[in-house]
């Protein structure tokens, strides 16, 4: 996305916030297109597939009856809002079952392709990759979620991690060194 889309993106999203603050229901279903698959993306690399469906449900019932708590700030933009929300819900998700990171064992491609192969390989490779994922140190995990799986910009990951670009700049090639070296500690190369 380029940054003048970006820039759109953002002056469109702090206008529905504001219409979302003033009770207009339209605007808050606008936001929850905006964020609902980037959000259940985000939580579904951390969870189990049932419980991220009901934590990206509980992330928006939280958005909602806080939305007008919402203030924007210089430094802050509604979508790092957002995923701090997602979140802390994970993290108190973990508090609650004082479970490891699960993985799920009926992850579906939710392509309907024919061939067999493709989907047993496809299936093959995103269950080494979550697994690859949950042995790297949480702020890795965070960061190549934000950026790969939910397709987030690196400004919108700075604000949502509370770092500067050039930091994150390092953490990112950081977290995919740490990455390349699981997946050949798995065998799995390249």
């Amino acid at each position: 996305m380029a940054e003048k889309d970006l820039k759109e993106r953002e002056i469109e999203i702090e206008e529905l916030v504001i219409e979302a603050q003033n009770g207009q229901t339209e605007a808050f279903a606008k936001l929850y297109d905006f964020f609902v698959q980037p959000v259940y993306r985000y939580i579904y690399f951390r969870v189990n597939k049932e419980d991220a469906l009901d934590l990206t449900e509980g992330v928006f019932l939280k958005i909602w009856e806080r939305m007008k708590g919402y203030k924007k700030s210089p430094d802050s933009a509604f979508s790092a809002w957002v995923f701090r929300i997602a979140h802390n819900m994970v993290v108190d998700h973990y508090r609650m079952n004082k479970e490891s990171f699960p993985l799920d064992e009926s992850l579906r491609d939710n392509k309907r392709e024919s061939d067999p192969v493709y989907v047993t390989e496809r299936k093959l490779s995103r269950d080494r990759l979550k697994l690859a994922i949950s042995k790297l140190k949480k702020k890795y995990q965070q960061i190549l979620l934000l950026k790969y799986v939910s397709e987030l910009q690196n400004d919108e990951i700075a604000k949502i991690m509370n770092k500067s670009e050039g930091s994150l700049r390092i953490l990112k090639m950081r977290a995919l060194q740490a990455l390349k070296k699981v997946l050949e500690d798995m065998n799995i190369h390249s």
